[in-house]
C-alpha cells in the first residue's frame, strides 16, 4: 500500500510528465470508448434491409442515453476530483466515503432511470423526434438498453476513481474490456442471430455488465489505494451535497448535450424528415471520434492538477494549466482540418446511403466550422472540475449550449429560408464565446504563484 501511494504521488517530478503517465492511457480508452458507443451504429448501418430507419432510430435513442451518461458524470466527474484533492491532503478515509456514496448515488439513480424510462419511453420518443417509421426501431433499442442503465452509471461512473488514484492503464483496460465485448458480440446478434437492432442493444448492456464487475473487482481488491467499502456507501448529506455541487459541471454539460440533440432531433423531422434525422446521428457520432481523445488528455489532467491543488502546489497547477490548453488548441485545430476536407470518409463509416452521403456532407463542413475554438471549452470546463470550481466549470456547461446553441436551432431555420442548414449553423456560430482561455489564473493562488 505505502509502495502504491509513493508511485502515485503527483507532487513530484514533471508535472507534464505525471499528466501524459495518465492522459496516454485514458486517451486510449476514450478512442476505445469511441467503439464502444459507435460500434453499434456502424454495425446497424450495415443491415441488409432498413438501414437508414435502424439509424435513425438509434440517433432518436441518444438524448435518452446522453441522460443516462449525465447522471454516471454528475457522481462520477463529481466525487473523483474530490477524492483527488483529499488524497492530496492525506485524507484517505475522507476520500473513501466519498467514493462510497458516490457509489450509492449512482446505483439508486440507475434504477429510478430504468422504471422511469421503461414507463415514458414512447411518448419521450415522440417528442424527440420519431416518426411511426422509426419508433418501432428506436423502442427496440432503448427498451433493452434501459435494463442495464446501472451497469453503465457503475462502469462509467466508477472508473473515474480508478483514473483518479493514477491507476490510468486499469482504467484503460475497464474500457477495452467492455468495448473488444460489444465488437465480438454486437455482429452476432444482429446477423447470425437477426436481432437487428435489439442484438445491438443486448451486446452493449452485456459489455457494460462485464466493464462494471471489472471496475467493482478492483476497487475491492487489494491492489486500489481507495477501497470500496460497505460502511463508506451510508449517505452522507454533507458529501453528497459536495459530490453534486462539482459534479453539475460534467451533468449540465451532457444533459445540455441531450437538450439540444432533441432540440436538433426535432427540428429537422419538421424542416427535412427521417433523412436529416439520420444525417444528426452520424454527425453526433463523427463528434464522439474527434473529441474524445481531446477528452483523454484533458480527464488525464484532472488527477495530477487535483493533487497538487490539495497539496498546496499552485506552480505545478499553473504549468499543468498551460500544458493541457496547449495541447487541446493543437489537436482541435488539427482534426477540424481533417473533418472539413475529408467529410464524406467519416460519413461512409457509418451510412453509404448515396442521398445520405450527399445530404451529410455539406452539413458536417458547417456543423463543424471552427471546431478549434472549442478547445478553449474543453480545457477550461475540466480544470475547473479538477480544482472544485464547480461555479466556473458550471459556466462553461451552460453558457454555451442553453445561453447560445439552443436559441439559435429553433431560430435559425426559420431566418432566411436556412430551413436543415440553420440546424447544422447553430452548433459553429457561438465557438468564438466558447470561454475565457483556461490559461488565465484559476484563482488568486495560483496567480500568486
Amino acid at each position: 500500500m505505502k509502495l502504491a501511494k509513493e508511485e502515485h504521488d503527483f507532487s513530484h517530478g514533471s508535472v507534464v510528465k505525471n499528466i501524459w503517465s495518465l492522459a496516454v492511457p485514458m486517451t486510449l480508452a476514450q478512442l476505445v470508448n469511441v467503439l464502444y458507443n459507435i460500434v453499434d451504429r456502424i454495425y446497424i448501418g450495415m443491415i441488409p434491409e432498413n438501414a437508414t430507419l435502424s439509424m435513425t432510430g438509434l440517433g432518436l435513442c441518444l438524448p435518452i442515453i446522453s441522460m443516462v451518461i449525465a447522471f454516471a458524470n454528475l457522481y462520477g466527474t463529481g466525487g473523483a476530483p474530490l477524492c483527488s484533492i483529499e488524497r492530496g491532503r492525506g485524507n484517505l478515509r475522507k476520500a473513501e466515503n466519498i467514493m462510497g456514496n458516490s457509489f450509492t448515488l449512482m446505483v439508486a439513480t440507475g434504477v429510478l432511470f430504468t422504471v422511469f424510462g421503461l414507463l415514458f419511453k414512447r411518448p419521450l420518443l415522440y417528442l424527440f423526434g420519431a416518426s411511426d417509421q422509426t419508433f418501432p426501431f428506436a423502442d427496440a433499442y432503448i427498451t433493452i438498453y434501459l435494463l442495464g442503465s446501472v451497469f453503465v452509471m457503475i462502469g462509467l461512473g466508477m472508473n473515474s476513481f480508478i483514473n483518479s488514484q493514477g491507476f490510468g492503464r486499469i482504467g484503460m483496460y475497464t474500457v477495452l474490456l467492455g468495448a473488444v465485448a460489444n465488437i465480438v458480440l454486437d455482429p452476432l446478434f444482429i446477423f447470425v442471430f437477426g436481432m437487428g437492432v435489439r442484438g445491438a442493444a443486448l451486446a452493449t448492456i452485456i459489455s457494460q455488465f462485464l466493464s462494471a464487475f471489472w471496475v467493482l473487482k478492483f476497487l475491492t481488491g487489494k491492489k486500489t489505494i481507495l477501497k470500496l467499502k460497505l460502511p463508506a456507501m451510508r449517505l452522507n448529506g454533507e458529501l453528497v451535497r459536495s459530490i453534486t455541487a462539482l459534479g453539475l459541471s460534467g451533468f449540465t454539460m451532457s444533459i445540455t448535450n441531450s437538450l439540444v440533440q432533441i432540440l436538433c432531433n426535432a427540428t429537422l423531422q419538421s424542416y427535412g424528415g427521417d433523412l436529416y434525422v439520420g444525417v444528426m446521428t452520424v454527425v453526433n457520432s463523427v463528434r464522439e471520434i474527434i473529441q474524445m481523445p481531446v477528452q483523454g488528455i484533458t480527464h488525464g489532467s484532472q488527477p495530477v492538477l487535483g493533487f497538487n491543488y490539495g497539496a498546496g502546489e499552485y506552480g505545478r497547477v499553473k504549468t499543468g494549466i498551460k500544458f493541457v490548453s496547449a495541447a487541446a488548441i493543437v489537436y482541435t485545430t488539427g482534426m477540424w482540418l481533417f473533418v472539413h476536407g475529408m467529410p464524406e470518409f467519416f460519413i461512409r463509416i457509418f451510412n453509404r446511403d448515396p442521398e445520405l452521403v450527399a445530404a451529410g456532407i455539406p452539413a458536417m463542413q458547417i456543423y463543424f466550422f471552427g471546431f478549434f475554438m472549442m478547445s478553449l471549452q474543453f480545457a477550461g470546463q475540466s480544470i475547473f472540475v479538477a480544482l472544485g470550481k464547480s461555479r466556473r466549470a458550471i459556466f462553461f456547461s451552460i453558457f454555451r449550449k442553453v445561453i447560445i446553441v439552443t436559441p439559435l436551432t429553433v431560430l435559425l431555420p426559420q431566418f432566411m429560408g436556412l430551413g436543415t442548414n440553420g440546424v447544422f449553423m447553430a452548433e459553429p456560430f457561438p465557438t468564438l464565446s466558447a470561454g475565457r482561455p483556461a490559461t488565465e489564473p484559476c484563482c488568486s493562488r495560483c496567480s500568486e504563484s
